[in-house]
């Protein structure tokens, strides 16, 4: 998913699109109207509230699983027939407090229910691959997209909603290959998210998920993969310069402090082979050739490593 500025005082901006003629005559199409994202964000927290506190799940089936399977989870729209209000089971009570996160300038609050943490030794960063299975579905359960068979997918091509959820789960503890090309792993980290429009899709209309719709992912996290989208040495998610978990560049703002570009060439440093500009590529910064750029400082500039200092550009 690209990100765009979009500045807080916008509170409407209408995106017209082009009329489509045939045959029979002119097809509109409808008009999707730009929201403002602290506005959208209290619309999308009261409905995500009504579905966690009008829904329970079979939670008996989770308790002390480390092998969970997502598809066994079934969540329950209550009725006075099936569950009290205060049930142990109820997805208010499940998921604890929200998550806050700000991004483009906006709080957000989520909801994530842990299943299981995993029980591996790592988790992924947010600029990683990770190896998972997942449904996703709207508030009205209607399933938009699935993956039974693990696929490998690359957090940054994503919604911003999963590179936060995420990193709060580990990969798989262990895994076995079967000899029939399956691989089964053992204590995976497990769970759902309750996202708001704002960290899913927002206004972008897909198929199955109409605009400003909060989304709910169920989902099994197996393994992960450092990304170096620029193969220079340095992992993608340490040229995070300002640490947002997020790779930002402001288009109104070419020098902007934090931004997530050093040499201010609007390539962001995790795809830039020169994150300084000073005509030696990151990778040959590396002078005590330990296949790591991040821990040679410059002899000009000792705070900063010689990648990130372009008064430092002798290579080795």
């Amino acid at each position: 998913m690209s990100l765009r500025k979009i500045g807080s005082a916008i509170l409407v901006i209408v995106l017209v699109f082009m009329s489509c003629n045939n045959d029979d005559g002119g097809v509109t199409i409808p008009e999707i109207i730009l929201r403002d994202r602290a506005e959208q964000q209290i619309v999308d927290k009261d409905s995500i509230d009504d579905y966690l506190s009008s829904h329970y799940f079979n939670k008996s089936m989770f308790e002390g699983n480390t092998n969970p399977k997502t598809t066994d989870l079934v969540i329950t729209k209550i009725t006075d027939e099936t569950i009290s209000s205060d049930a142990d089971s109820l997805l208010i009570n499940a998921v604890g407090d929200p998550i806050k996160v700000t991004f483009v300038d906006v709080e957000y609050e989520y909801y994530v229910l842990s299943l299981n943490q995993g029980g591996g030794d790592s988790s992924p960063n947010f600029a990683d691959n990770i190896l998972i299975t997942y449904e996703g579905f709207t508030l009205d359960n209607e399933v938009f997209d699935s993956a039974v068979t693990p696929l490998t997918l690359d957090l940054t091509t994503l919604i911003p909603g999963w590179r936060k959820v995420f990193p709060r789960f580990n990969v798989a503890e262990s895994f076995v290959e079967n000899g029939d090309g399956t691989v089964s792993y053992s204590n995976h980290g497990a769970g759902v998210m309750f996202l708001p429009s704002g960290l899913a899709y927002f206004a972008d209309a897909r198929t199955g998920i109409p605009a400003y719709s909060p989304l709910i992912f169920k989902f099994e996290l197996l393994q992960s993969f450092v990304n170096d989208h620029d193969n220079d040495g340095v992992p993608s998610w340490k040229e995070d310069i300002d640490g947002d978990g997020e790779f930002f560049l402001d288009p109104d703002d070419l020098d902007k402090e934090g931004d997530d570009d050093t040499d201010n060439d609007r390539t962001p440093d995790y795809v830039d082979p020169d994150d300084d500009g000073d005509g030696v590529p990151t990778v040959n910064e590396d002078w005590d050739g330990d296949g790591d750029p991040t821990n040679d400082m410059s002899p000009i500039n000792p705070s900063l490593p010689r990648y990130l200092d372009p008064e430092a550009n002798d290579s080795k």
